[in-house]
């Protein structure tokens, strides 16, 4: 399934639609997790994701750059459902430099559930 508008991702399974446009950068390791329960929204919401995602398409590439092409394949789901996204985009070296180890989010400033 390919959602392109804004008003076709009412309903849809975020996460998965992230999963879905990503996989242009070839992930070698790719998670998407739901954090909304995080922050003051309501019960079942996809708002704020963090994704961790590990491509050799992000060497040679600086932090920022690795962002922009990120923010611009979700370009729809930040543009309508999407409120945040938590990004940690690797190269394969510099995961396993990590010790393959995601970082954790902090809880909402604004209270959470």
């Amino acid at each position: 399934m390919t959602i392109s508008s804004v008003d076709s991702l009412e309903g849809a399974d975020i996460a998965a639609l992230i999963e879905q446009k990503l996989a242009v950068f070839e992930p070698q390791w790719l998670s998407i997790e739901n954090e909304s329960h995080k922050h003051n929204v309501p019960p079942d919401s996809q708002t704020h994701f963090k994704v961790t995602l590990i491509s050799r398409q992000f060497e040679g590439m600086m932090p920022v750059k690795r962002h922009q092409q990120v923010y611009a394949a979700l370009s729809d789901e930040l543009a309508g459902p999407v409120h945040a996204l938590a990004l940690h985009l690797y190269t394969p070296e510099q995961w396993e430099t990590r010790g393959n180890e995601r970082p954790d989010s902090p809880n909402c400033r604004g209270g959470g559930a």
